[in-house]
């Protein structure tokens, strides 16, 4: 049995809700998202409650943060895997005071997941299969039902059963001319790309680029795929290095010390909901009782 935090969360922002004095129709104005500014989705102004409101809907970008984080430490060890982050920022004095809000307590937000293209360390591992691309680019690997393509930096290559360059899935690695047949041959993949078998050239492998990676999106661990229509272009800067593959670009100390700092803020809010269910309790059960 796992709980949802965004289902108690958004729990939590109904029952502010209904507490509040019905003069406006709020049905339909709670959706259940993640990572979205809940508060300028409501109609109508929040009278009672909106400590309460307030907290939780600050704890929804918290749970996203350490889900982003625990993934990233889970795959630190992954050869060619980007990292994510996620964008918060809160939007400045001046520009806030410009913006329409329905009350006084409201916070616009902006935040969106995006990923870290940049280039992790070089491990040696001395395998002729594995190689690294210093610079930018991605290998591409064509899916086994040869309808999509998926770009990687992940360079862990290995043989198939009939002598093709393929990836720990079994997606071939394709070269300018196709897939890459090497067969048992010893293989040597030159700077530029290319392969030979047994000193005999068998193709040369695909290195391209993206001028906005903002259109790829993840796939596996160490794989993107392209919007559709999207074409990328062979890539100018880069160099292949044999017997080199390509660490995450995480740090993994840092990771930690962010997760210990987006669980404290997310208790602290956790905290705040609490001390406000105890002052609301006091409120209801013995401020104005009356007295016999």
């Amino acid at each position: 049995f796992r709980i949802d935090p965004y289902r108690v969360i958004t729990s939590i922002l109904r029952l502010a809700v209904s507490f509040c004095p019905v003069t406006h129709n709020y049905a339909g104005h709670f959706p259940a998202v993640r990572g979205t500014p809940i508060a300028n989705r409501l109609s109508g102004g929040i009278a009672m409650l909106k400590g309460i409101y307030k907290a939780a809907s600050g704890m929804i970008p918290r749970v996203k943060q350490q889900e982003i984080t625990a993934n990233n430490i889970a795959n630190a060890s992954t050869a060619g895997y980007k990292k994510d982050s996620i964008f918060l920022q809160e939007l400045n004095a001046a520009r806030r005071s410009s913006l329409p809000r329905k009350s006084d307590w409201e916070q616009p937000m902006i935040d969106q997941v995006y990923t870290d293209y940049s280039q992790g360390t070089f491990e040696r591992t001395g395998n002729s299969l594995d190689v690294a691309i210093n610079g930018e680019g991605f290998f591409i690997l064509e899916s086994p039902e040869g309808e999509s393509m998926i770009y990687t930096r992940n360079g862990s290559f290995s043989t198939d059963l009939d002598g093709f360059l393929v990836n720990s899935e079994g997606f071939r690695v394709l070269g300018d001319g196709g897939p890459i047949e090497v067969g048992n041959g010893v293989v040597t993949i030159s700077e530029t790309g290319e392969v030979l078998a047994d000193d005999n050239q068998v193709g040369r492998i695909q290195v391209v680029e993206f001028a906005d990676k903002s259109v790829l999106a993840k796939k596996g661990t160490s794989g993107f795929t392209a919007d559709d229509g999207i074409e990328p272009m062979p890539s100018a800067d880069y160099t292949v290095r044999q017997g080199f593959l390509e660490r995450a670009n995480i740090n993994v100390i840092k990771e930690m010390v962010r997760m210990i700092i987006t669980l404290r803020n997310y208790e602290t809010a956790s905290k705040a909901i609490q001390m406000q269910n105890d002052s609301l309790n006091v409120l209801f059960n013995q401020v104005g009782r009356t007295r016999m």
